[in-house]
C-alpha cells in the first residue's frame, strides 16, 4: 500500500468544522501521512464556531507546522507530496494563492504546490462572491488549483451538521483519490 502525503491547511474562514471532518477522515490512517498547518485566525474561528478542542484539527497528524515556519518542509518544491487542501479557505488566502503572495507557510506551500504542478484544492466558504473573489478563484484555477466550494449535497439525507461536513470532506478526498466512506454515493 502506497502512503499518500497530504497537506491540510486551515485558514481563518468560517467552516473549521469541515477541516475537523477531514482530520477525522485522514488522521491516523496507515495510507496517509497528514501534515497540518493552522493559521492563528483559524484557531480563533474554531473557538468562536465550535466547542471543539484544537486537537480536532490535529489528531492523528504526522506533523503540525506553524503558520510562520517558512522553513518547514511544505515550503519547498523539493519536498514531494500528493496534494494540498486549504479548508476552509478564506478569500484573503485565495487572493494570496492567486497572486503568488507567500507571506505565511500556507501561502508558500500553496504557491510551491502550483509551481510543481501538484494538486491544490481550495475550499472557499464565503457567500456571496464578489467580482474580486470570482476573479481570484478563476486565476487560481487557471494556475492549476481546484475550487471545491463548501456546498454540501443533500441527496444523502444528512441528519446532522456533521453529516454535511462529512459530505464535503468526502468530495474533497475524491479529488485526491483517497478512498472513504463519508457518504453514500448517488445511486448506491
Amino acid at each position: 500500500m502506497d502512503t499518500k502525503r497530504i497537506i491540510l491547511a486551515v485558514s481563518g474562514a468560517s467552516g473549521t468544522l469541515y477541516a475537523a471532518s477531514l482530520v477525522k477522515a485522514l488522521g491516523g490512517r496507515n495510507d496517509v501521512e497528514l501534515h497540518v498547518i493552522i493559521s492563528d485566525a483559524a484557531k480563533k474561528v474554531l473557538a468562536l464556531e465550535t466547542d471543539l478542542p484544537i486537537d480536532a484539527l490535529t489528531k492523528g497528524a504526522t506533523a503540525i507546522h506553524a503558520q510562520d515556519d517558512i522553513a518547514a518542509p511544505p515550503a519547498s518544491g523539493s519536498w514531494r507530496h500528493n496534494g494540498m487542501i486549504i479548508c476552509p479557505c478564506s478569500m484573503a488566502t485565495v487572493s494570496a494563492v492567486a497572486t503568488g503572495f507567500g507571506h505565511t507557510l500556507i501561502h508558500r506551500a500553496a504557491d510551491v504546490t502550483l509551481k510543481e504542478r501538484g494538486r491544490l484544492i481550495l475550499v472557499p466558504r464565503e457567500a456571496p462572491y464578489s467580482i474580486i473573489h470570482l476573479e481570484n478563484m478563476l486565476t487560481a484555477t487557471r494556475a492549476g488549483a481546484v475550487i471545491v466550494p463548501a456546498s454540501p449535497g443533500f441527496y444523502h439525507r444528512p441528519a446532522t451538521i456533521e453529516d454535511l461536513a462529512d459530505h464535503l470532506a468526502g468530495k474533497i478526498l475524491d479529488q485526491l483519490d483517497i478512498p472513504h466512506t463519508l457518504f453514500t454515493r448517488w445511486g448506491e
